[in-house]
Formats: C-alpha cells, structure tokens, sequence
C-alpha cells in the first residue's frame, strides 16, 4: 500500500466517522424513545446488547468499504462498456445520468431504482439463505438481541453481491447519481427501522412496507426463509414467503444450531465464513 492510497483511506475514514457520527447519535435518541414506549420485545436496552462494539464497527467499515469498491467496480465498467477511462469524463458522463433512463424525470428514476433493486435484492437475499452462501449471511443474522445497530452488520461480500453490486448497475444502466443522494439516506433509514425494537406492523399498510415486525420475523430462529424483502413485501407475497401471523411476534433471534457459532469482533466475522 503506497502513502497515498493510505492517506485517502485515512481521509475517508474520518469523513465517515464526520457523517456516520451524527446518523448514530440521532437513532440512538429516536430509537431510544420509541423503543420504551412500543417495544417488540422486553429486555436489556440497545446500548447494553452483547456485541455493541461489534455494531458500532460495522458502521464506520461499511461506508469506507462500499464506497472504494463502488468507484472502483463503477471505472472498471465504464471502461470495458462505455470505453471511457478518464476520470473527469467519466463524471461527466454521469453526471445527469445517461441514455433512455437518464431521460426520465428523478422521481421516476427514484421508482425505477427502488422497485428494481428491491426485486432483485429480494432474490439474492433468499440466495444468501442457502449452501455455501448462507455463512457470509450468518453474520447479520448472529445477534440474538435485534437491535437498530444490527442493520450495519453485513460482511463484504455478502455487500459485493448485494446491494453494492445493484448501485453499480443501476448507475451503469442510466440513473442519475443524484438519485443516490436521496435514496442512500432513505435506504439507511427505512434498514435501522426496521432493526429496530418495535412493535409496529403498520396496519393496513404491512402489504404495502417493511415494518419491524415483519423484518423481525425474518430473523427469527423459528420459523426460517421468511420476510426476505427490504421495501416492498409484495415480493414475499407473490412468491409465498411472507409470514406475519395476527397478534404475534418473534421471541428469539440469531442462528440455528446447524450453523457454526459466529465470533463477536469486526476482524474475527470477516474470517468466520473462511472458517465455517
């Protein structure tokens, strides 16, 4: 590693700790608040779960990782698709999105972007679930105290194959980055709720959005492969996955006893699934 791709991660580890710092602070008092008021179920608050600092350190190395892959996979493919390799054309040629979608207005663009990924992230995810993929998924699903922190909690490649991979197409295939401006908050935001510690079904709306509970189902211990969408539940519905029994919900969380015990640390999860 030469100085100066060390001094660049270093930057960018501090620019993430600048914006990942007020994100935490903000849920941890939102989060705080509603969970004492609905909670799905009782116990230790967030801030005293076993693997807290484990949490709190995927925050901060999720950011940096996705983002270097993401402008480097993102090069790579303008490269061998579009032939552009200089690094200002290349945001140029970005820059307000390009060919039939990039004609679309950004509300559209946004719909596009969120119905597509949402679908295809549907399936990879029931993917994760199964044979040798499911050990690099078992670190998400480790803790056994659901908790808004735990949405941060994916190794790399499960993010490769996810949803780093789809940004990549989406943003190869026309949309506009600004698009990502908007939708990498909301997709933060809409992941820590439905981590968190609630009650909330939202009504008449659970066909409609992901809620809690529903997402608490899925990583439940019992039953298993249920509740796989991030947004739209309609994906459960249409291919017989989605499990939200009336007046219910899940008491125990984490993995099954088939599957090897997950460490607790950053650095012992990356190298679990070399190991499992």
């Amino acid at each position: 590693m030469t100085l100066d791709v060390a001094r660049a991660i270093g930057w960018q580890f501090f620019v993430t700790l600048w914006h990942v710092f007020p994100w935490l602070a903000g849920m941890g008092v939102v989060f705080t608040l509603l969970s004492g008021v609905t909670p799905c179920n009782a116990g230790k608050p967030w801030w005293k779960k076993s693997g807290l600092s484990t949490d709190i350190a995927y925050w901060f190395f999720v950011p940096v990782f996705s983002r270097y892959l993401c402008i480097a996979l993102t090069a790579i493919g303008t490269a061998l698709i579009f032939g552009i390799t200089d690094e200002q054309k290349i945001a140029d040629f970005y820059q307000q999105g390009h060919g039939w979608i990039g004609t679309l207005p950004l509300w559209a663009q946004g719909l596009l972007f969120l119905v597509v990924t949402d679908f295809v992230l549907y399936w990879s995810h029931r993917i994760f679930h199964v044979g040798a993929c499911w050990k690099y998924h078992a670190v998400h699903h480790a803790p056994t105290q659901l908790e808004w922190l735990s949405a941060a909690r994916f190794h790399p490649v499960n993010l490769l194959f996810g949803t780093v991979t789809m940004d990549i197409v989406m943003l190869l295939a026309g949309v506009s980055p600004e698009v990502f401006i908007v939708l990498g908050p909301f997709n933060t935001i809409v992941s820590t709720f439905v981590h968190a510690n609630l009650n909330w079904t939202l009504g008449p709306l659970k066909y409609v959005f992901v809620s809690p509970v529903f997402h608490r189902w899925h990583h439940a211990v019992a039953p298993q492969d249920k509740n796989f969408a991030s947004t739209f539940p309609v994906w459960d519905l249409m291919f017989g996955t989605f499990h939200m029994p009336q007046g219910q919900v899940p008491q125990e969380y984490g993995i099954d006893a088939t599957s090897a015990p997950v460490p607790e640390g950053l650095l012992p999860q990356l190298i679990y699934p070399l190991k499992a």
